[in-house]
C-alpha cells in the first residue's frame, strides 16, 4: 500500500501532548507517564488508532500505547485522539525494532498486532511482525502469564506465524480461521479500520492468541 506523504506531519505529531516523543527516556517508567498503576498493553503497528482507541475508552482501567512508523498514518490518529481525549492512551512514531529499547522487562501485560505488513518476499521474512525475532523481543517485555493477540487476512503470513511459534518457545492458547464466524474468539471484537473492509469483502479474518 502506498503512503501519502503529509506535509508538516512529523512535527504536528511531536507537538502533541498524546505522543511520547522521547520514548527512549520511557523504559521501565510507564506506571510514572501515565501516573497509576494500570497495566500497560501496546499495539504495534496502530495504523489510524480506531482498534486501541475503542479499546481504551472500553478500558477505563488499562493504559495503551499505540506504535506506528508512518508519520502520515500516525497523525490520523493523533487528530482522532484530540477529539476523543482519551487519559489511558498514548502514541510513538518509532521503528517496533527498538521496542525492547522502550519497554522494560515484564512491563507489558499484552501486545496486539492488527493486519501487520506481510513481506511477502522470502528474504524480508524476519522483518515480520510475527516473526522468531521479532517474538524474541515480545518476549522480553511481556509479563510471565502476558498474551499476543494477532488478527489478519493474510492465510500465508498467518501459517507462516504459526510455524514460527515453536522457533521462538511461544505456543497458541487459541487459533481461528473464520473470527467472525468463531463464536467463542468473536465474542467482544474490536474491529480495525482494515477489518472491517476486508470482512465487508467476505474475506475470512484469522486470529490467534498466544503465550510462552
Amino acid at each position: 500500500m502506498r503512503l501519502r506523504n503529509i506535509k508538516g506531519a512529523r512535527e504536528r505529531i511531536a507537538d502533541s501532548s498524546f505522543t511520547i516523543d522521547e520514548p527512549l527516556n520511557c523504559k521501565g517508567k510507564w506506571k510514572e507517564i501515565f501516573g497509576n498503576d494500570n497495566p500497560v498493553r501496546i499495539e504495534v503497528g496502530t495504523g489510524k488508532g480506531r482498534f486501541i482507541m475503542d479499546l481504551a475508552e472500553a478500558n477505563p482501567d488499562v493504559n495503551y500505547v499505540g506504535i506506528e512508523k508512518y508519520s502520515s498514518v500516525l497523525l490520523r490518529a493523533i487528530q482522532k485522539q484530540e477529539e476523543r481525549e482519551l487519559t489511558n492512551v498514548r502514541f510513538i512514531r518509532m521503528e517496533a525494532e527498538i521496542i525492547s529499547e522502550v519497554f522494560d522487562k515484564e512491563e507489558v501485560d499484552r501486545i496486539y498486532l492488527n493486519f501487520s505488513d506481510p513481506w511477502p518476499k522470502e528474504r524480508h521474512a524476519q522483518r515480520r511482525l510475527t516473526s522468531s525475532s521479532f517474538l524474541r523481543r515480545y518476549d522480553e517485555i511481556l509479563k510471565k502469564d502476558g498474551q499476543l493477540e494477532f488478527k489478519t487476512d493474510n492465510k500465508d503470513l498467518f501459517d507462516f506465524s504459526l510455524m514460527e511459534l515453536n522457533t521462538a518457545g511461544w505456543h497458541a492458547e487459541a487459533v481461528t480461521f473464520d473470527l467472525h464466524n468463531d463464536r467463542v474468539m468473536n465474542e467482544g471484537n474490536i474491529m480495525t479500520e482494515y477489518e472491517e473492509r476486508f470482512s465487508a469483502k467476505g474475506n475470512p479474518i484469522f486470529k490467534y492468541i498466544i503465550k510462552r
